[in-house]
């Protein structure tokens, strides 16, 4: 497989990861803008732990709560206390001169405490006894004459079902933008719970102090709320009416959703159903006064004037406290004081309408570059992209909170890119296996292929063998020694070389190179010793000359791939030591004199390789041996063989080894296995440049020796 081929299922791979991550991340982003409960839950944690990081820094308080805590339940006695001394206690708090009161506590039936309802509990009192009670007047309107003397302010709790108490509220003025009247998306409930009317009827305002904690904690708390169809605003809306002396509040609305709520000069900005977000403050103690502090004329009266003050219980049992997002619980009164803090400082948390469509942008932006680069990158990479990429919307998310008071959800798209993340390594890693297998199925049907071509190759090299001359073919022949080695640079090669009896004293010798090597020059090369073979068989007696012209004539005819082929051949008369020999290209063979002077070089009756020049007149020569003459052939592999540098062997080594390799009384065989091995040891185990051919030849007299 080219590397282009092997490229193209890659990137058909990576093309498929990047769809499917594709179509995974426009869902994201669609549950990101439509806003998935689960969602809703991660923006929670997301917004906590903001507000956890960072909480509102206390610059002032004008809210001040007067708490009825442990210390006061010890000292006045157990809750709930005659409203006689809660009559007190407003009383002491208006001498003060706050702005407003707020009562955050619940009075819907009669004190039972009061006087008459004492008398009516004991008949038996005695007449003294009886005419002392009825001369007190009750305890309700002992609290409902201090309520009128102060700007007081009653809690009102919302019902799940109607209650028939009668409902007092302050007027709130609807401004449509559109003109039209639309059932507003505010919290509702069917009923109400109120104080009793003596109580209720003489206060200044009444405000709802029903909130719906979100997954446990308080983080969104109504500014209004319709109650029965009557829109309430709550406690602090109330309030804050109360202190500034407007007659009403009024609502700014667009179809059902509610933008903002105005009252005196505040003009606060309310999300979809008419709710805040707090910016919570850690717990304060100087925000708290307690009430028989107050009482007994303990308390500062900074604490108390021109604030707003807020009557409610801290003590263990009265009130638990709620989970707030500063991670703390804290008392239903703190928070209502918290919410207070927030309206008065223009320090309310914002979540835009447009929100979550920046966060879905930023979602489908980073996450088209994860699927993007992801399935391509190397993992280190791809991971710290996916660390650029989860980081960033959690800086901006914070950079937005600090200093524009925005929320905006940053672990919603980066788990959503986490997740995108994990679906793509998955993805990735299994395109990989799927790449691998399909590799190993190749692999394995290229080994199989391989095996094939081995096995035929195999088949070919026991041909091409078959076809050479037995190594026992002369060993009766006393007159000569002769040995040949052939060793092919792939599995077969191109050489050739051949030798047989002509007749009972001439011998015929023959060794070829066929142009290249491998499969082509090896049936060029059988095809060729054939034709040769066959046209000296057929005139035995024909000078060399003219059979090599005759063997150029065969060998060239039906050449359609135009191969030519170098060739050295020789006939020796083994009775006088005449050779006669013809050379069409091939490398001039060695001829050595018994009487150990330097080879000879044979260079002539030579002319061009067969099949190079049509019809060419081959011209032999002549040469008469001595007894113990040597005649040595190689190829070109010998003289060209390259060692690991790219170094050749050369001509001059071959015949320096020959040489040697010639004393002593050395046979043929000694004589080609000491060139084979110097010829190896120099190449040094580099992948062979050409076939390798030797042929020695001794021609040792007439009569042997």
């Amino acid at each position: 497989m080219t590397a282009g081929r092997a490229r193209e299922p890659a990137a058909a791979g990576v093309r498929r990861i990047r769809r499917l991550g594709f179509g995974l991340l426009c869902g994201l982003v669609l549950l990101t803008v439509l806003g998935a409960p689960w969602t809703e839950r991660l923006q929670a944690a997301c917004f906590d732990a903001f507000q956890m990081m960072a909480p509102r820094p206390v610059q002032t308080l004008p809210v001040t709560v007067v708490a009825i805590d442990q210390k006061s339940l010890v000292a006045l006695g157990q809750w709930p206390w005659p409203r006689t001394q809660l009559a007190r206690l407003v009383d002491a708090i208006d001498r003060a001169g706050p702005a407003a009161i707020g009562v955050d506590v619940l009075m819907p039936e009669p004190d039972a405490l009061s006087p008459e309802r004492l008398l009516a509990r004991t008949p038996d009192a005695g007449a003294a006894v009886e005419r002392a009670l009825r001369g007190l007047p009750s305890n309700d309107a002992v609290l409902g004459q201090a309520l009128a003397s102060a700007r007081a302010v009653l809690a009102i709790a919302g019902t799940p079902e109607a209650t028939g108490m009668t409902l007092r509220a302050a007027p709130v003025m609807v401004h449509a933008a559109d003109g039209a009247g639309h059932a507003l998306a505010v919290p509702r409930f069917a009923g109400a719970l109120t104080s009793v009317d003596a109580l209720d009827s003489r206060a200044a305002g009444w405000g709802l102090i029903s909130v719906d904690p979100t997954r446990g904690g308080v983080r969104r708390i109504p500014l209004v709320a319709s109650i029965g169809g009557t829109l309430v605003p709550t406690l602090s809306m109330e309030l804050l009416r109360v202190a500034t002396g407007a007659p009403a509040l009024r609502l700014s609305t667009a179809g059902s959703r509610v933008l903002g709520i105005s009252v005196g000069g505040l003009d606060l900005p309310t999300e979809h159903d008419g709710s805040v977000r707090p910016h919570y403050s850690r717990h304060r103690d100087d925000r708290f006064v307690s009430a028989v502090d107050v009482l007994e004329g303990r308390a500062d009266p900074a604490m108390l004037e021109h604030q707003i003050v807020l009557i409610g219980p801290t003590a263990i049992g009265l009130d638990e406290g709620m989970v707030t997002p500063v991670g703390e619980h804290m008392a239903g009164i703190e928070i209502q004081a918290q919410l207070l803090e927030n309206l008065l400082g223009g320090t309310l948390l914002q979540r835009p309408a447009w929100a979550p469509g920046v966060e879905a942008l930023g979602l489908l932006l980073l996450g088209a570059l994860l699927v993007a680069f992801a399935p391509r990158w190397k993992p280190v990479h791809a991971a710290a992209l996916l660390a650029g990429c989860v980081a960033l919307p959690a800086a901006a998310a914070w950079a937005a909170f600090r200093s524009q008071g925005l929320l905006l959800d940053a672990v919603t798209p980066g788990l959503s890119l986490l997740a995108l993340f994990g679906v793509l390594l998955v993805l990735t890693l299994s395109e990989s296996t799927r790449q691998r297998r399909a590799l190993e199925a190749t692999v394995q049907a290229q080994r199989e292929q391989a095996a094939r071509i081995a096995g035929e190759l195999q088949a070919a090299q026991r041909i091409q063998n078959g076809t050479l001359p037995r190594p026992d073919l002369l060993q009766g022949e006393r007159r000569i020694d002769l040995h040949a080695a052939l060793t092919p640079a792939r599995e077969v090669g191109g050489d050739l070389y051949d030798f047989f009896m002509l007749d009972a004293d001439r011998l015929f010798v023959l060794v070829g190179d066929v142009a290249g090597k491998g499969l082509s020059a090896s049936i060029f090369m059988a095809v060729s010793k054939a034709l040769y073979k066959g046209s000296v068989l057929r005139a035995p007696r024909a000078d060399i000359g003219e059979l090599m012209r005759r063997a150029n004539a065969e060998v060239s005819r039906d050449n359609g791939e135009m191969l030519f082929v170098t060739a050295f051949a020789a006939v020796l008369d083994l009775r006088h030591g005449t050779l006669a020999y013809c050379n069409a290209g091939h490398d001039n063979p060695w001829l050595l004199a018994p009487d150990g002077g330097a080879p000879e070089r044979l260079t002539d009756g030579d002319g061009p390789p067969l099949c190079a020049v049509p019809d060419w007149d081959y011209q032999g020569a002549r040469r008469q041996l001595q007894p113990g003459s040597w005649l040595w052939l190689v190829t070109d592999g010998v003289p060209e063989a390259r060692d690991p540098k790219g170094q050749a062997y050369g001509a001059a080594r071959a015949e320096r080894v020959l040489r040697q390799a010639c004393g002593g009384g050395a046979g043929a065989r000694d004589v080609v296995q000491a060139l084979h091995d110097d010829v190896r040891a120099f190449t040094g185990g580099a992948e062979p440049h050409d076939d390798v051919t030797i042929l020695a030849l001794r021609w040792r007299g007439p009569a042997g020796g």
